[in-house]
């Protein structure tokens, strides 16, 4: 019998991150996973809600949770870091903000029941299978592959809305599943840094400035590529590297460094699993498929 959870894809899922959303699929096919989309969900405002009304930041994604009532399941699949940030904390606000719960409610004429936990993907598949069932699917392992762990600011943070089901300032989840997938995964110390989220329009600057510390700490740690469960992250690391103005060193010196590929750690899931990603690869902007080819691992 195949384990069935309520989905919210969210926006990137079907559009820029698209790469995540297909991955997704696949593993969830070869765990035997059902994914039911809830139904008329709407943007969760992760990435511009908060900077033009509060209400609305936490109104958005609390009308997901509402929408999500109206199936059976009882606890919500997203795949995106910042979605599930945003629904994590509505859902605190539903429970402890008497005045926002009644108002949403009567706005949308549904009351909330509480029944509906939002949870990270990630989550699902590190506490939710069993070593042997992630790892007995695995058909080609991550031979070779070092990689470095990157879960972003609001994967784990703050534990007010994740909870605690890994460490808010040293997370193991996706290390071990990584593991379990027969890649090497190396230890450094960057991996809840910010990567500067939805600055990346409008400061710029800022993004890349984090983006290259990030990709010189990876090389740095022996790392060949990143791995990421947040379509923002991706955004920026994926696109912001190797900037010419560089991360500057003592005395002025622009740092240069080979660019990182970053993969969703979904699409690695789906390559030890056995499936065909060379559509999806081709949508790097960091091309990953040299350094797979030489570990033939496409």
């Amino acid at each position: 019998m195949r384990e069935r959870y309520s989905f919210y894809p969210g926006c990137t899922l079907h559009s820029t991150g698209v790469e995540f959303g297909v991955s997704t699929e696949q593993v969830c096919e070869a765990l035997g996973l059902e994914l039911v989309e809830i139904p008329d969900w709407n943007c969760c405002g992760a990435s511009s809600a908060h900077s033009l009304d509060d209400e609305l930041f936490m109104a958005l994604p609390g009308r997901n949770l509402l929408k999500a009532q109206e199936l059976e399941e009882e606890n919500l699949a997203i795949p995106c870091a910042a979605c599930y940030s945003r629904l994590a904390a509505a859902d605190v606000a539903l429970r402890e903000d008497g005045v926002f719960r009644a108002k949403l409610e009567r706005v949308l004429g549904v009351e909330y029941e509480g029944r509906v936990k939002p949870r990270s993907l990630l989550e699902i598949f590190a506490r939710d299978l069993a070593e042997e069932r992630l790892r007995g699917r695995v058909e080609k392992p991550l031979k070779g592959l070092k990689v470095v762990s990157y879960y972003g600011c609001l994967l784990v943070r703050p534990p007010k809305y994740t909870g605690r089901w890994d460490d808010p300032e040293h997370p193991q989840s996706m290390d071990e599943l990584m593991g379990l997938m027969g890649a090497e995964v190396v230890d450094w110390s960057y991996g809840v840094d910010c990567c500067g989220g939805s600055l990346t329009l409008n400061r710029s600057d800022v993004v890349v400035h984090l983006v290259d510390r990030l990709a010189i700490a990876a090389r740095e740690a022996g790392a060949e590529a990143m791995v990421t469960a947040c379509p923002m992250c991706m955004a920026n690391v994926d696109g912001r590297q190797k900037y010419r103005g560089g991360l500057p060193l003592v005395g002025g010196a622009a740092r240069e460094y080979e660019p990182v590929p970053i993969f969703y750690f979904t699409e690695l899931m789906a390559l030890a699993y056995g499936y065909e990603m060379k559509k999806v690869l081709r949508k790097h902007l960091v091309d990953p498929r040299p350094l797979l080819k030489r570990l033939e691992l496409v």
